[in-house]
């Protein structure tokens, strides 16, 4: 497998309900003040127009965070190379299979050379695995299989150093497709104060058929496919990891109900290289907090973005862009199906395709953004509204794209080949399969619009700075815009434009009468 290079409150936001049963527990301590999320309960999640996000509270169980165990009362299985012991009669030993048959709490430590630990008990009962240095491989299956249960949670031990592996190809053992070194069917939470290594030469890292929790450890994920899946949900509270994939890092993807397939993120430490995209969810996509080095591919210098412009006529402005790739594989950094929301964080983003996407709105209200793309940095099908943060994009086709823009603060520090701002009518068809740039076609829409309420730009761009296919209406903000393309303008719209009280500054005097010195018009890429 190939290794590539290396706080606000929300006015808009995600308001997801989400139903849950009650739980009880025989042999582990009882959650007593949340109880597990029904996934066939979950509704989808909308834009309001009121204060209401998701909290950590109905995100996570307290059993979720709680990494303690009692040592004492716990069950102890011992690996032994080919063979184990254990001394619970609830823990089932044939050769090299080690299968959980009751609830309760099981202590793992040792060597499986070639071996698997299953676990297949009652749909009602919880199940804890401690890994204490415990090293699991798995020629043939997963070095982890949860059949059923109510739920599972895998913490490693304090200061324990786990690996978990699988031999490089799957073999059916049941009816299921098995395809990762820990595969559950049934809701999985990982947690811990140790670290716990991932090897999947063939097939994914961790995979949950229902919802995929982790929130504290250290993960270093090396897989041939994903790095993390949940069917459901991904849900991160913390945690550190290190994923390297040759598909997407962490993804989470339902294709039986658009309600489920979310990924809420509140924390944690990431570092993901990924041949698809970083983070995928086909719902919708939350982040509240967290520190982020997402590449995609060999990364935005892979692209190589040229504009041969040739202006004929007011209206119709033709670009041509050349990539030296043109491959058909999504490879963006954060890819929503729904909406994105970007509550804070720290983001370093290099990516061949957009950086931040969205086929749904996307809502950014505070944090630090370091972003080089290969197409745009920040791309939104409908909306994009950020409030405040910190955003240097040094490398795009496009800064930030979507049929309308708002913008309250923030500061923006953005180099583009092609527009710094857009607002285009249409869908971008570049969408969630990965066009390059160039191949999106947009119409001048009455919904487009670009409202600038304050914040300040510096925007050098060799299409238009600021281009609207709708109005454009400064309502304050510094604006520093340097349009260095032929036939282009530093602003850019099709219908009115209004300056309330902002500072605009332009190379070519667009201010006294944008859209009527360039393109006008604009058909977005493609034409102009």
């Amino acid at each position: 497998m190939k290794r590539m290079k290396k706080s606000a409150v929300l006015s808009v936001a995600f308001a997801v309900l989400f139903a849950f049963s009650g739980c009880t527990s025989k042999g582990l301590t009882e959650e007593t003040t949340k109880s597990e999320s029904s996934s066939s309960e979950s509704t989808s999640s909308q834009i309001t127009e009121t204060v209401s996000t998701e909290s950590t509270s109905d995100m996570f169980t307290d059993r979720d965070m709680e990494i303690g165990y009692d040592e004492q009362t716990s069950a102890k299985i011992t690996l032994s190379g080919d063979s184990a012991s254990s001394d619970s009669d609830a823990v089932q030993i044939s050769g090299s299979t080690v299968t959980v048959t009751d609830e309760g709490t099981y202590i793992l430590s040792g060597t499986f050379n070639d071996g698997m630990v299953v676990v297949n008990a009652e749909d009602t009962d919880k199940i804890q695995l401690v890994l204490n240095d415990v090293q699991i491989t798995s020629s043939t299956s997963a070095a982890i299989y949860v059949l059923q249960a109510d739920k599972v949670f895998i913490t490693t031990a304090s200061g324990s150093d786990n690996t978990l592996a699988n031999g490089g190809e799957y073999v059916a053992i049941d009816d299921n497709n098995i395809d990762s070194v820990i595969f559950s069917k049934s809701d999985l939470t990982l947690n811990g104060a140790g670290t716990l290594t991932i090897s999947a030469p063939a097939g994914h890292g961790i995979v949950s058929k229902d919802d995929l929790v982790l929130s504290s450890g250290t993960y270093d994920i090396t897989a041939a496919s994903h790095g993390l899946s949940g069917k459901d949900s991904v849900r991160i509270a913390n945690g550190n990891y290190t994923i390297v994939s040759d598909k997407d890092g962490i993804q989470a993807e339902n294709t039986d109900d658009t309600n489920l397939g979310f990924v809420y993120i509140t924390g944690g430490t990431f570092d993901i290289n990924a041949e698809g995209d970083g983070i995928s969810a086909s719902a919708y996509l939350e982040i509240e907090n967290g520190s982020f080095n997402i590449t995609t591919g060999e990364g935005s210098s892979s692209v190589t973005m040229t504009t041969n412009s040739d202006f004929s006529q007011r209206g119709a402005f033709q670009e041509q862009t050349t990539t030296e790739d043109d491959s058909s594989t999504s490879q963006k950094g954060v890819k929503a199906d729904g909406n994105i929301t970007i509550a804070n964080g720290s983001f370093i983003l290099d990516t061949v395709d957009d950086s931040i996407h969205s086929n749904g709105d996307i809502l950014i209200t505070s944090g630090e953004f370091d972003i080089k793309s290969g197409d745009d940095a920040i791309h939104s099908d409908t909306a994009v509204n950020i409030q405040n943060g910190d955003f240097t994009i040094s490398y795009c086709y496009e800064g930030i794209e979507g049929l309308s823009i708002t913008i309250d603060d923030g500061t923006f520090d953005i180099n583009s080949v092609d527009d710094g701002l857009n607002a285009a009518g249409g869908a971008d068809s570049s969408g969630f399969g990965g066009a390059r740039p160039g191949q999106e076609q947009f119409s001048s829409s009455s919904d487009s619009f670009i409202t600038i309420n304050g914040g300040e730009f510096v925007i050098v761009s060799t299409g238009d700075c600021v281009d609207s296919n709708g109005s454009l209406t400064v309502n304050g903000g510094t604006l520093n815009l340097t349009c260095n393309g032929s036939g282009n303008t530093a602003l850019d719209c099709d219908g009115s434009y209004t300056n309330n009280g902002g500072s605009v500054t332009t190379n070519d005097g667009s201010e006294n009468n944008p859209g009527q010195m360039g393109g006008g018009m604009g058909q977005g890429r493609g034409m102009k």
